[in-house]
């Protein structure tokens, strides 16, 4: 299945579409609870920013036809779930610095086939983005291959197939294209050839023009002979001039053709290495797990954070009932993205996970931490909980 991502400026009733804000009469109703949203800030609050920090940097007001905020829509999976999509919205930010801060997964929409009368699910992903160039304050300036880059990262963090195939497809398409400019090579070879043929041939003989003379004798008549081969001719000699510009384009066409064969082969050779290194560096291994710890505690992070937006009261909590609330986001956050529980485990056993969790709590200087980076509380020192 193929996937792309594409961004747009974003629209004004964009949070009333994603999150599901109103009814809309082209979505099946009884599916929409199979939707799936994360929103780190509100559209309005985050344009206001974007306004402020632009007038900041530059001294200047964003300009009004400045497209601050963009949405793409992203082709995705039946099975496509939120981590998938935060994994690609870091990707998109340590890359091409956008921001993703709103994700809307979309199940609910769709249409029935005219003939069967079968429901055809439209699945896609609605990612809100900032695109403020933090150094210069004014919108990001990508060139197309960023543009490329960004369908390559979408289709390996969502794991698909590019809207464009790769490498293999498009060597495929250059050598049939090949393939027919030397067939119009021979082809035109094919008809100097013919003309070459025809100009020794006794065809040549119907232009000479024979009269006789008053004593009755059949001899050539010189002068209109040779005006009937001088037309002859030149007609062959445009002929074979068009034919020669022509074949000399395709030659060149051809050579540019193979030698863009050549480097999309060089480049399959050296994916396929890379592809082997991957597959056989425990190296590579190591950094992919951490990769993918980072983005389950940037998961939880968020997660955090969006209950705060919610429910802000609710982190105004006690010391005890914390670690039960902070263990029931990490459940909640598994089962609906499919991560392992381990994973939480894992990245909770880092010092530096949990100060940054508790960060979010306005209790967090009353932890203290022992040897083995387990919480411990003051008033029950002796009797250690782990998260």
């Amino acid at each position: 299945m193929k996937t792309s991502i594409n961004f747009k400026a974003v629209k004004s009733d964009s949070e009333a579409h994603n999150f599901r804000r109103k009814t809309f009469d082209y979505i099946r109703k009884d599916l929409t609870g199979k939707n799936e949203y994360w929103s780190e800030e509100k559209l309005s609050d985050r344009l206001h920013k974007i306004e402020a920090y632009c007038k900041e940097k530059s001294g200047r007001k964003l300009q009004k036809n400045a497209m601050p905020v963009r949405e793409a829509v992203v082709v995705i999976k039946d099975d496509t779930t939120i981590q998938d999509l935060y994994k690609l919205s870091k990707r998109l930010e340590e890359e091409l610095n956008i921001r993703i801060f709103q994700i809307a997964i979309h199940k609910d929409e769709g249409h029935f086939d005219k003939e069967t009368k079968e429901w055809k699910p439209n699945y896609h992903a609605h990612l809100v983005a900032d695109w403020q160039d933090l150094e210069t304050g004014k919108t990001l300036k990508h060139q197309s291959f960023h543009y490329s880059k960004m369908q390559d990262i979408t289709a390996e963090c969502l794991g698909m197939e590019r809207g464009v195939e790769g490498s293999k497809g498009r060597l495929e398409a250059i050598e049939f294209k090949i393939q027919k400019k030397e067939e119009e090579y021979l082809q035109l070879q094919d008809k100097i050839n013919d003309l070459k043929t025809e100009i020794g041939s006794k065809k040549f003989e119907e232009l000479i023009v024979k009269e006789n003379d008053f004593l009755g004798f059949n001899r050539i008549k010189t002068d209109k002979t040779i005006d009937n081969y001088e037309k002859v001719f030149k007609s062959y000699t445009i002929q074979l001039m068009k034919a020669k510009e022509i074949l000399q384009s395709k030659n060149k066409l051809i050579s540019e053709l193979q030698q863009k064969n050549i480097s999309l082969k060089k480049e399959i050779s050296a994916l396929k290495n890379k592809l082997s290194n991957v597959l056989s560096s425990t190296t590579i291994h190591l950094a992919e797990k951490q990769q993918y710890l980072q983005s389950v505690k940037d998961t939880l992070i968020k997660a955090l954070q969006f209950e705060k937006l919610k429910q802000p009261k609710i982190f105004n909590t006690t010391k005890e009932n914390m670690i039960g609330f902070v263990d029931s986001v990490c459940q909640k956050v598994s089962r609906e993205n499919q991560i392992p529980f381990s994973a939480f485990e894992e990245i909770l056993k880092e010092k530096e996970t949990v100060n940054e969790l508790f960060s979010l709590f306005n209790f967090d200087h009353n932890l203290t931490y022992n040897h083995s980076d387990e919480i411990v509380l003051p008033e029950k020192k002796k009797k250690k909980r782990r998260l």
